[in-house]
């Protein structure tokens, strides 16, 4: 019987913590109809148990942050199954730093809902599999991350030593840290650098050395991700006007292109012969030979010149190195 009453006070006492703004040691012992002392025991219990009560010393008052519990949500079979398999399917790629907290809380989901239901989301996700693309292991960039995180909601400039594949050389700036972004293979923080004088992308990865400053910068009212993208082939817009990008697919592969959405300005128009003509309008061409010479001999680029050039400069090279083989 004393458990069962020690276990509806504590009940009776975490509501009470998670009400309103909290209470005072007299509210809540009021509230729990208990001692004051009883209720300082009980506050030492919930946090022994993990639970995260707050003290405010200058209002002195208890509370609960609010994120801690979650009002519980009622989901549909396809909903849970939705939630739980997108989870635990990604979660495990460590692709994502915020993918294993979203595990976790699926977890949690799960052991809420229904036995019937739970083994119903079981039987209907043993068919479904998921191959993500290759990434690698984020392990090592995980306090990078949370450093750029912090520094960006809090709008604090930071310093960075980047070892820079443009430049060819390790360089150095402060850098106002607008947004970071997951994208392919790798994460990437967007803002504006002192060195370069413009907003750039920066890959996470060649970040050598961070240090958050204490100097904030003000919100960037005129920044906008999808404007500074423009119609760049991926995340690197290029400096000048943007140019329609035009490429022949040989019947082989000319249907598996034509299936993908590769950029929201693409238009295929089949020819009938089988091949496929693929127009885009991109901000720049460097990131798209990349692309085009995946296809090797079964795509021509044919405008703008300097995309062909380049492609046929990488053909060249590459057919040079097989030359002896």
């Amino acid at each position: 019987m004393n458990d069962a009453n020690r276990a509806t006070r504590l009940l009776k006492l975490l509501q009470s913590l998670q009400a309103g703004a909290g209470q005072n040691a007299d509210g809540l012992a009021k509230a729990c109809g208990v001692s004051r002392r009883t209720v300082f025991r009980d506050v030492e219990a919930l946090r022994q148990a993990g639970v995260p009560v707050a003290y405010d010393s200058e209002a002195k008052r208890y509370s609960i942050p609010g994120e801690y519990f979650l009002t519980p949500t009622n989901l549909t079979a396809e909903e849970a199954l939705a939630l739980l398999f997108v989870c635990r399917e990604l979660a495990d790629k460590k692709s994502l730093p915020l993918l294993s907290a979203a595990q976790s809380a699926a977890s949690k989901i799960e052991s809420t809902l229904p036995a019937s239901l739970r083994e119903s989301i079981r039987e209907a996700s043993r068919p479904l599999s998921h191959k993500p693309m290759p990434v690698g292991s984020h392990d090592d960039q995980a306090s990078l991350y949370s450093e750029l995180l912090a520094a960006s909601v809090n709008r604090l400039n930071v310093e960075i030593d980047y070892e820079s594949l443009t430049e060819y050389e390790r360089v150095t700036t402060t850098l106002r840290p607008y947004r970071l972004m997951f994208h392919n293979h790798c994460w990437y923080v967007i803002g504006r650098s002192s060195l370069h004088r413009s907003v750039r992308t920066f890959n996470l990865r060649r970040i050598k050395s961070l240090k958050t400053l204490d100097k904030k910068f003000p919100s960037p009212r005129g920044f906008s991700l999808e404007q500074y993208l423009g119609n760049a082939w991926r995340i690197i817009p290029e400096a000048g006007p943007d140019q329609v990008v035009h490429l022949r697919f040989a019947p082989l592969v000319a249907r598996n292109v034509a299936e993908v959405l590769w950029h929201p300005t693409q238009r295929c128009e089949f020819t009938e012969n089988g091949s496929l003509d693929f127009y885009a309008t991109v901000s720049g061409v460097n990131e798209i030979v990349w692309w085009v010479l995946g296809y090797g001999d079964q795509v021509e680029a044919l405008k703008p010149l300097k995309l062909r050039k380049l492609v046929a400069q990488r053909l060249e090279n590459a057919a040079r190195q097989y030359r002896h083989a």
